[in-house]
């Protein structure tokens, strides 16, 4: 090559950034609102929302009844803390399957992880936006039924007394609304991590919420009232497990399981547990993935 060969720069037209770089809180904001939005079938074709939405439309049915019978002079039909128990039961546990899977299963399947590590956003960061959406999709789901029958039941209160008793009657049951968006949020998601196969992390999910229950449910019959088998029987399902702790709070609502008594602590250390072991096992799942 001759001393005075020149090299020559071509300009494909690319431009530069030169807007805000945000850096990782955003990046975890964003990744939030998109799996919240994902939840519920937001952004997406009229098939994702069938199961969010008919989920919704089922929860909020009872409080919209019972606020019109309380608006032509009827009373409150349902508790706070219990809400309908039997309706909220099945349809949080169907929500739950059906959407976790959605949030965690698609990415696995896609091999995107990779992608996302890429960025400034750790490997903990993950696991924590995807369960801050759904926990937050859960607490729509649970919490807004509970303000339509506040609503509907002080709209035809009469006097400021009946209203802050209604208030103060409402104000646990919102607690207990966000134990339960907690727990079946981080079970769903650590069960939905270990696979990229949609189907079998719904089934997965469904199966272990029903099994659960239904087994809590026969230990707890084949004791019969009263009996410490029946009061500890519920330690096995994480929504008899959730009851147990709202009546150890001071719940006093009839729910499905007997009255806990002395056996309430058990039920607190039991729900710690899953939590810990839920979160535990997101976390253990997403340090593995990053790693892969």
């Amino acid at each position: 090559m001759s001393a005075d060969a020149t090299g020559v720069i071509h300009d494909l037209g690319y431009q530069r950034y030169d807007g805000d770089r945000l850096g990782r809180a955003q990046i975890v904001r964003t990744l939030t609102v998109y799996s919240l939005r994902a939840a519920f079938g937001l952004g997406r074709g009229a098939k994702a929302k069938i199961v969010p939405v008919s989920a919704f439309a089922l929860m909020c049915a009872p409080a919209i009844i019972n606020a019109f019978i309380v608006a032509r002079g009827g009373t409150r039909a349902f508790p706070y803390d219990t809400y309908s128990a039997p309706v909220r039961m099945i349809i949080m546990i169907i929500f739950v399957a059906v959407q976790a899977p959605e949030l965690v299963s698609r990415d696995l399947r896609s091999r995107v992880l990779p992608l996302y590590f890429a960025r400034p956003l750790r490997r903990g960061d993950y696991p924590v936006a995807k369960f801050t959406a759904l926990a937050t999709a859960c607490l729509i789901m649970v919490e807004v039924p509970l303000l339509v029958l506040y609503a509907g039941t002080i709209a035809s209160s009469h006097g400021g007394g009946a209203v802050w008793a209604q208030t103060r009657a409402l104000l646990p049951g919102l607690a207990i609304g966000l134990m339960w968006s907690v727990t079946l949020a981080v079970i769903g998601l650590a069960i939905a991590s270990f696979s990229g196969r949609r189907a079998y992390t719904t089934g997965a999910v469904a199966i272990y919420f029903f099994l659960s229950l239904a087994l809590a449910e026969v230990l707890i019959g084949v004791a019969g009232d009263g009996t410490a088998g029946a009061r500890l029987g519920g330690l096995v399902s994480p929504l008899t497990v959730l009851d147990g702790v709202r009546q150890w709070l001071g719940g006093t609502s009839p729910g499905p399981v007997p009255a806990v008594g002395s056996y309430g602590a058990a039920y607190g250390v039991m729900l710690l547990a899953l939590v810990g072991a839920g979160a535990a096992a997101l976390a253990a799942r997403y340090r593995k993935a990053g790693l892969a």
